[in-house]
């Protein structure tokens, strides 16, 4: 039920709705419906709307409504698998910007937060904001050793501020949900939960530079991405001090033509830098439009990008992940029947699925765009009317899926503004292609096993009792399949069958211990050795595998 605290506000949501002729979003809930009645007494919208597209009356009514309005629409702009193309286009234009607050009580809250007059803190703080967001405002400083830095501070009052506008999203999305006639498509509480739980983690500076750290840490050599360092000394969870850094807006390309950087190196090193994080890392910016992704003015000869912002910052469950390769691998190669099995066996669409079905729906999608030139293929927008596609098969996804779609649409038009003509697929493929040699090859795996050999140690006492339980309880299961008749030689069966896997398997089991132990306690005998054992212990492991009958 609606608290009634907030009918007030809520009816103020229905009036802006209103006066920027929004009508089908008063109609699709019934408590707004009797406001159209009033529709003359609602005030004028601050622009004129006549002629504008809806998308655009929707933006410019999200921002007259304030900052976690927009932030809704941020989010909303990402699920183009549930709202239209032309609305999530215009919510993607969105911008987060408000009037800044007083220079002086961001003096305050960094002096209270970091326990230290800002004398003692920084040798310089400009009062004046660099940038105001409706999280947080940010402002030039520098240290006591020269080094130029930047201070994020959080707003004064945030946190309440924002308790109060979720409570009253997550009203709204219960009366969307109940009353929207298309609510089981839209999900309006799940999209709640997303700009709750961004707001979460934005509302969190120390985690914002954590994630700094990381993505610095993955691209260490710089010669790709530039990340600012982050100044911990001078961090906590209400004040962020990064280093400064200067650089090009991504779609400045005026500016850009002007340092004489190469813009087709750029936009392909782009593409190669995205991959890289998603499927190498399983950690990817994902909020890289223009403006948190620039240019270093001063790499001419080997031209690089600067992140910046990382409130929103994206990874993939390690199973996800290598299921999203695999499907993008079948894509470059137009296996549109592999597209189809790894859905199911990725456990995205229910097991009971059409396969020739879900084949020929994907093959619709696909085989139009491969008739153009490859340069001219948008493999964002295919991804996407991949998954609108598929959700007519009961495809579920993960919010982190969604979010790298996001990305993708992202980073792509950034790569075309750049080079109109890059061909995506020729650029992304030889690298997808090369990191999944690298994680999943024989030597990373025996690594991998290297480390988690403490852990087997320590659980190879309870080997043998396991074995036994098991051993008895297939004697049993024998037993008393022996009272059915009919029952007994598929009782048989199956008892040879869970023989055959569990001697395979312990013996597996002891080869990739072996073969962990060599690699780790051995090493001065070279691969081979803990290599053969480690193949032995797969062929192991595939002889005993329950074969389908």
């Amino acid at each position: 039920m609606t608290p009634l605290k907030v009918v007030p506000r809520l009816l103020r949501v229905a009036a802006v709705l209103l006066a920027y002729r929004l009508d089908e979003l008063v109609d699709a809930t019934h408590l707004y419906r009797p406001l159209k009645l009033l529709r003359p007494l609602v005030a004028r919208p601050r622009i004129d709307i006549r002629g504008l597209p809806r998308g655009t009356r929707l933006r410019h009514a999200l921002t007259e409504l304030g900052p976690i309005f927009v932030k809704a629409g941020q989010v909303l702009s990402t699920r183009r698998d549930l709202v239209p193309a032309d609305i999530a286009d215009e919510l993607a234009l969105l911008q987060d910007q408000v009037a800044p607050f007083p220079g002086s009580e961001a003096r305050v809250i960094v002096e209270q937060e970091l326990k230290f007059p800002i004398g003692r803190l920084y040798a310089q703080f400009d009062e004046t904001p660099l940038a105001s967001a409706s999280i947080a405002q940010v402002h030039a400083a520098t240290l006591h050793d020269g080094h130029e830095v930047v201070v994020k501070v959080l707003r004064p009052g945030i946190d309440a501020q924002i308790a109060r506008d979720v409570k009253l999203l997550r009203s709204l999305g219960e009366l969307a949900q109940r009353w929207h006639p298309n609510a089981d498509k839209i999900r309006p509480l799940d999209v709640v939960a997303e700009v709750e739980k961004m707001l979460e983690n934005e509302l969190d500076l120390q985690r914002e530079g954590a994630s700094a750290s990381l993505l610095k840490r993955n691209f260490a050599s710089g010669t790709d991405l530039y990340v600012p360092e982050v100044h911990w000394e001078l961090t906590c969870a209400r004040v962020l001090t990064l280093e400064r850094v200067y650089g090009i807006s991504s779609d400045d390309i005026a500016a850009i033509d002007a340092a004489g950087l190469d813009r087709k190196v750029l936009a392909a090193k782009g593409v190669r830098v995205f991959y890289e994080q998603v499927f190498r890392d399983n950690f990817f910016h994902a909020d890289a439009h223009p403006g948190n992704i620039w240019v270093d003015p001063t790499r001419t000869g080997e031209p690089r990008f600067i992140a910046l912002d990382f409130g929103i910052m994206g990874s993939l469950p390690e199973a996800d992940q290598y299921w999203l390769a695999q499907n993008f691998i079948a894509l470059f190669e137009r296996d549109y029947a592999r597209i189809a099995q790894l859905h199911v066996a990725a456990g995205w669409m229910p097991a009971d699925v059409r396969l020739d079905e879900l084949e020929a729906a994907v093959r619709t999608v696909c085989e139009p765009y491969f008739t153009r030139p490859l340069a001219q293929i948008s493999l964002a927008e295919l991804v996407v009317k991949l998954f609108q596609t598929a959700r007519r098969f009961q495809l579920t996804l993960q919010p982190q899926l969604i979010l790298l779609q996001k990305t993708l649409l992202n980073i792509e038009g950034v790569g075309r503004m750049l080079d109109p003509e890059i061909d995506i697929w020729a650029v992304a493929h030889p690298v997808l292609r090369r990191i999944l040699r690298q994680r999943y090859s024989p030597l990373r795996t025996l690594r991998a096993m290297g480390k988690r050999l403490p852990e087997w140690l320590h659980h190879a006492p309870e080997f043998p009792d396991l074995v036994r339980d098991a051993l008895r309880q297939v004697a049993r299961g024998e037993q008393r399949e022996q009272a059915d008749p009919r029952g007994l030689k598929l009782a048989q069966d199956n008892a040879r069958r869970q023989h055959r896997v569990l001697a395979c398997s312990l013996l597996g089991s002891a080869l990739l211990v072996a073969a962990a132990l060599l690699w780790t306690l051995a090493p001065q005998r070279g691969i081979w050795p803990p290599l053969g054992a480690g193949i032995a212990g797969f062929l192991s492991f595939a002889s005993g595998w329950p074969r389908s009958r």
